[in-house]
């Protein structure tokens, strides 16, 4: 099984801690889904999309239940929106599903459906899809919180500062069930862009653009007032970013060592001397040393 903290970004956990910080946060959160908001976007979800399983669209709902046992996680509901913009979301607490469109899947080969899949089941294995729901209503409109909205302005923009962090959790989610290269590909994908052109891209020269962005946003105060007023309410980092964090993250020890350990369980072996997981091609216990 596989847990959040042995693959989360540093910056997805420091903006977590910012948020729950924030003086009546959880009052704010306690209310919005008080109003029963939850409910309200399952119903419409229920009433305008195709749920998937194995006798409706089987061939694409297959996709979900293998990554989903994989990570360790109960298999949320899974639903077709016929839309011809690219997307996926996940939605719900008490009922939790995830929606792709048509678009989407129209798009995406086989690895890039099952790396949008598992970022999107990232978000339930961190539990980020409470405050996801807080984030979407507040950006609805602040009155329906009645007194409390006066105070919901901060509050809203820490919660897409921290979605933005968040983003960048479960594209290393994506990468655990697939690989960073085609986390990678699938952001090029998602900018919009045909198979024949995004398969000839080089990955590491669009991830050097975020280092250059970095130092034009830095660039004094002026550059970071202008991009910080262009970002604020951004429920996503810039696709550069993404490409850059992930392919930076997958040259890093934790993925390595994560996936040797992953690699390790699925094969079933265990060390006869501390009892843990081992791979097939180990000569040496890497838990305690042990000779296998």
């Amino acid at each position: 099984m596989i847990k959040p903290a042995e693959f989360i970004h540093p910056e997805d956990a420091a903006a977590l801690r910012q948020l729950e910080n924030i003086p009546g946060f959880p009052a704010i959160a306690k209310k919005v889904l008080e109003l029963g908001y939850e409910k309200l976007k399952y119903g419409l979800n229920m009433a305008s999309t195709i749920r998937l399983s194995p006798t409706q669209l089987p061939e694409l709902y297959r996709h979900l239940p293998p990554i989903c046992e994989r990570l360790g996680i109960k298999e949320p509901e899974f639903y077709l929106e016929m839309n011809p913009v690219p997307n996926a979301y996940t939605s719900g607490d008490t009922r939790v599903f995830i929606v792709v469109t048509s678009g989407l899947v129209e798009m995406m080969d086989d690895e890039e459906l099952d790396a949008i899949l598992a970022h999107e089941c990232g978000h339930i294995l961190c539990r980020h899809v409470v405050y996801k729901m807080v984030a979407d209503y507040l950006s609805m409109g602040l009155d329906a919180l009645g007194i409390l909205g006066s105070l919901a302005k901060p509050v809203e923009y820490a919660l897409l500062y921290w979605s933005r962090k968040a983003e960048l959790s479960c594209d290393r989610c994506g990468s655990i069930i697939t690989s960073p290269d085609v986390v990678a590909r699938s952001m090029a994908r998602l900018a919009g862009g045909p198979k024949s052109i995004t398969q000839k891209i080089n990955m590491q020269e669009w991830a050097k653009q975020a280092d250059k962005y970095e130092e034009i946003k830095n660039d004094g105060l002026w550059n970071k007032t202008l991009q910080l007023a262009v970002t604020i309410g951004m429920t996503h980092p810039f696709s550069a970013v993404r490409v850059r964090e992930i392919l930076k993250w997958g040259q890093s020890l934790q993925y390595r060592n994560l996936m040797q350990n992953l690699k390790a369980e699925a094969s079933g072996k265990k060390c006869p001397k501390c009892n843990n997981a081992v791979s097939e091609d180990w000569a040496y216990c890497k838990h305690c040393g042990a000779k296998l």
